[in-house]
C-alpha cells in the first residue's frame, strides 16, 4: 500500500514511524513533513489550504489513502473534497469536524443530548460577556469558539483577568471572533480519552494525560502541549463505561441525528469529578503529544488498522496494545510560546536509543543533511517501561545527552503518577 500523511508536527512522525512497521505498507508520503519524516517517508512540499494540489498528487501517484493528522484541513472540509473523486481518506468530515472547530456547537450538541459539561453561557460582544461576569464565581473558564492550536482557554481568577480575555478573544487574538463561551471552572482532574471509529462501529483507543502548561507544577501559559503519559491514572472498567455511555455513544447519536457518522480518532479532553466524567472539548483527530505517547503502546498492525476503518471493517479488527506505560518529553525553542528563534542547528548524533525509546521530530527540518529548529516543540522524547517513574528518568537522562543550549522542556512530566 502507498499511504500519504497530511502535516507536520511529532503527531506526524509517530503515524509515519508506526505505519512503516505495518506489513502492507510499501511507501509513506508527508505532506509536508520534518526532519524525521524525511528519514522514513518522502517529505512533499504542498500548502495544505490548497486541496486541488493534494487531490492531483494523490491520484498521479495512486496513493491507497490518506491521514489526516491536524485539525485545521479537517475543519475546513479536506475529507468532503477529496472524497468526491473517489480518494480515501481516514478523518471525518467538516461537520462532524465541528466538535472540535466549533466549541459552542458542541456545547449545543452536550445540551441537547444530556451530555455532561461544565455550564456555559454564549456571548456576541464584551458588553454583555463582562454585564455576564457580574454574576460569576471565579475562576472561571473563558474559551475563545473556533481552533487556537490549544491555546485559545483562559482560566481566569479575578473580574479583571477575564475582562482582559474577553477583550483579546474579541479583538482577534485567536483570527475573527463573532462569539465567545464563558463557562463553569470544574474541580477535578483531567484525562483524555480516545476510540477509533469507521463510521458505523468504534473502539476503544487508549487514555493518557497531557500538560498544557508551560511551566513546572502545570503552571504558566497554556501550550499545544509540553507532554503526556498513558494510561490515565484515572482509568478503570466502570469509569470508562460511564465516558461511554454518558459522553461518546450520545455524541455519536448525534451526529446520526444530523445525517453525519464520525470515521477517524475522536478525542474527548474530560474533567473527572467524584468519579463522574464531564466532557470539557473534542479533539477530532489524535492528540499531540498524546499520539506520540499512545502509538509505540500499540501492537496491531498500524496500517491494517487503518485499512479496516477506510473499508469499514473496524468490527472485525481486534487492537492489542503492549501492557506497559509510556511517557513523553516535549524538547521545546526556548520563549516558546512566546516568541522563539527558529534555524537553530540541533546535534543528535548524542542520542543513541533502546529498544523501548522513540525520538519523534515535532518542528525541523533538514538541510544540506543537518537538523534545525522550526517551530516552538521541537522534538518529543518517548519512553515505554513498566515504571511511570523510570519512563520519566530515562527520558531526562537522553534530553540532557542531547544538551540543546536553545531549548528547554519541563521535568516534572507525570507528577501525579511518578511523584506519589
Amino acid at each position: 500500500m502507498k499511504v500519504g500523511i497530511i502535516g507536520s508536527g511529532g503527531r506526524e512522525h509517530a503515524l509515519c514511524d508506526s505505519l512503516k512497521k505495518s506489513k502492507k505498507v510499501k511507501k509513506i508520503y508527508c505532506f509536508p513533513g520534518n526532519a524525521g519524516t524525511k528519514q522514513i517517508a518522502e517529505n512533499i512540499e504542498i500548502d495544505l489550504s490548497n486541496f486541488e494540489n493534494l487531490k492531483n498528487f494523490t491520484i498521479d501517484k495512486k496513493i491507497d489513502f490518506l491521514i489526516v493528522g491536524p485539525e485545521r484541513p479537517l475543519v475546513d472540509g479536506i475529507v468532503d473534497y477529496l472524497e468526491k473523486y473517489n480518494i480515501k481518506v481516514f478523518g471525518p468530515n467538516k461537520f462532524s469536524s465541528q466538535l472540535e472547530g466549533s466549541k459552542i456547537f458542541t456545547k449545543k450538541l452536550c445540551q441537547n443530548f444530556n451530555i455532561p459539561t461544565a455550564k456555559f453561557g454564549i456571548f456576541f460582544n464584551v458588553e454583555d460577556a463582562e454585564k455576564f461576569l457580574k454574576k460569576c464565581k471565579y475562576p472561571i473558564v473563558i474559551k475563545a469558539d473556533g481552533l487556537a492550536a490549544g491555546k485559545g482557554v483562559y482560566i481566569s481568577e479575578t473580574n479583571h483577568q477575564a475582562k482582559i480575555a474577553i477583550k483579546e478573544i474579541f479583538n482577534g487574538k485567536f483570527g475573527e471572533a463573532k462569539q465567545l463561551l464563558i463557562e463553569e471552572f470544574l474541580n477535578g482532574e483531567e484525562m483524555s480519552f480516545f476510540i477509533i471509529s469507521d463510521g458505523k462501529n468504534y473502539k476503544q483507543f487508549g487514555t493518557a494525560q497531557d500538560h498544557k502548561r508551560v511551566l513546572e507544577g502545570d503552571k504558566g501559559k497554556n501550550t499545544g502541549g509540553m507532554g503526556a503519559y498513558s494510561p490515565s491514572r484515572l482509568e478503570n472498567k466502570n469509569l470508562n463505561k460511564k465516558i461511554i455511555d454518558k459522553i461518546i455513544e450520545p455524541t455519536l447519536r448525534a451526529l446520526k441525528e444530523g445525517n453525519s457518522t464520525f470515521k477517524g480518532f475522536l478525542y474527548a479532553g474530560l474533567m473527572i469529578t467524584k468519579g463522574e466524567p464531564f466532557l470539557i472539548e473534542y479533539n477530532v483527530r489524535m492528540g499531540d503529544p498524546e499520539c506520540q505517547t499512545l502509538l509505540p503502546k500499540l501492537k496491531t498492525d498500524f496500517g491494517l488498522l487503518i485499512k479496516a476503518c477506510i473499508e469499514e471493517n473496524l468490527k472485525n479488527t481486534s487492537i492489542e496494545w503492549h501492557n506497559d506505560k509510556s511517557l513523553c518529553i516535549v524538547m521545546c525553542s526556548k520563549g516558546y510560546p512566546d516568541k522563539y528563534k527558529n534555524n537553530v542547528e540541533l546535534n543528535l548524533n548524542n542520542l543513541k536509543l533502546g529498544k523501548s525509546e522513540f525520538l519523534f521530530h515535532a518542528g525541523t527540518k533538514l538541510i544540506d543533511g543537518k537538523t534545525y529548529s522550526n517551530g516552538g516543540r521541537v522534538l518529543n522524547i518517548v519512553v515505554r517501561s513498566n515504571f511511570f517513574k523510570s519512563a520519566r528518568d530515562k527520558a531526562l537522562s537522553l534530553l540532557t545527552k542531547l544538551n540543546w543550549e536553545n531549548g528547554f522542556y519541563r521535568k516534572d512530566i507525570g507528577h501525579k503518577v511518578v511523584d506519589q
